[in-house]
C-alpha cells in the first residue's frame, strides 16, 4: 500500500510548482486542492466511459485514452471552476487545468506503481524516476494548451471560441503522440524528451503572456501581491 502512497508524491511535487508560477494573483489554495481532488474523480469518469468497450492496447493508449481523458479533465474544470470568482485572469486557466491534471496523473501514477509492484517489483525505483519527471509532468502540459485557451477566450474581448475547441484537440494530440512515443522502442526515449522540452517552452511562453495580459499585473509591477 505504501507504493500506492507514494505515487501521489511526484503530482503534489508539480501541483506546488504549479501554484508557484501563479505569481500575481495567487489562487486560493482551498480551490487548488478542490481542482486537485476533481483531476482524482476524473479518473474513475474515464474508468466508466472505457470499461464497456475494448478498444485494444494501441488505439485505446494512442486514441481512445487520449481523448477520452482530456476531454474529462477539460469538463472538470469548466463545471467546477470556469465560472467561478477566483478564475480571475488569462493564467487561472494554466492553473486549474493543471490542478486537475495533475490530480488525475497522481491517481494514474499510484495505480501504476501499485501494478508494477505486483509485476515487475525489480523495475519500480526506474519505473517511479521515469514517471515522475516525464509522465506526470505531462498531463499537466497536455491539458496546459486547453487551460490556457479558458483563459483566453473568458478576458479576451474578440476571442472565439474556436480557440477552446483549438487548445483541447492540440492537447489531445500531444497526448497521443507522447503515448505513441513510449509504446514504439526505437529512438523513443530521445522523442520523448524532446517533445518534454518542445512542451515546457511552449508552456513557458504562456505562461509569460498570461502574466502580462492579467488585469492585476499594473499592481504587480508595483510590488503588490495579493495575499494568500
Amino acid at each position: 500500500m505504501h507504493y500506492f502512497l507514494i505515487g501521489f508524491a511526484p503530482g503534489l511535487y508539480w501541483l506546488w510548482y504549479f501554484y508557484k508560477r501563479d505569481e500575481i494573483e495567487p489562487e486560493p489554495r482551498k480551490k487548488i486542492i478542490a481542482a486537485y481532488l476533481t483531476g482524482i474523480l476524473s479518473v474513475f469518469v474515464v474508468i466508466g466511459i472505457q470499461l464497456p468497450f475494448n478498444f485494444g492496447e494501441i488505439v485505446n493508449a494512442v486514441i481512445a485514452a487520449p481523448i477520452i481523458e482530456e476531454f474529462s479533465k477539460f469538463l472538470m474544470v469548466w463545471i467546477f471552476f470556469y465560472r467561478n470568482k477566483n478564475f480571475s485572469e488569462p493564467m487561472d486557466g494554466i492553473v486549474y487545468a493543471a490542478s486537475v491534471a495533475l490530480g488525475f496523473a497522481s491517481l494514474e501514477n499510484a495505480m501504476y506503481l501499485l501494478q508494477g509492484y505486483s509485476q515487475m517489483p525489480f523495475m519500480l525505483s526506474s519505473t517511479l524516476l521515469i514517471r515522475a519527471f516525464l509522465s506526470v509532468p505531462a498531463h499537466a502540459l497536455f491539458s496546459s494548451f486547453w487551460g490556457y485557451a479558458l483563459g483566453r477566450y473568458k478576458f479576451e474581448k474578440d476571442a472565439k471560441i474556436w480557440i477552446v475547441f483549438a487548445g483541447l484537440l492540440l492537447a489531445m494530440l500531444m497526448h497521443s503522440l507522447f503515448n505513441l512515443l513510449c509504446i514504439v522502442q526505437i529512438f523513443s526515449s530521445f522523442g520523448l524528451l524532446i517533445i518534454a522540452a518542445v512542451m515546457w517552452a511552449v508552456l513557458n511562453r504562456k505562461i509569460n503572456k498570461a502574466e502580462i495580459d492579467s488585469p492585476y499585473a499594473t499592481r504587480a509591477f508595483l510590488r503588490w501581491r495579493k495575499k494568500k
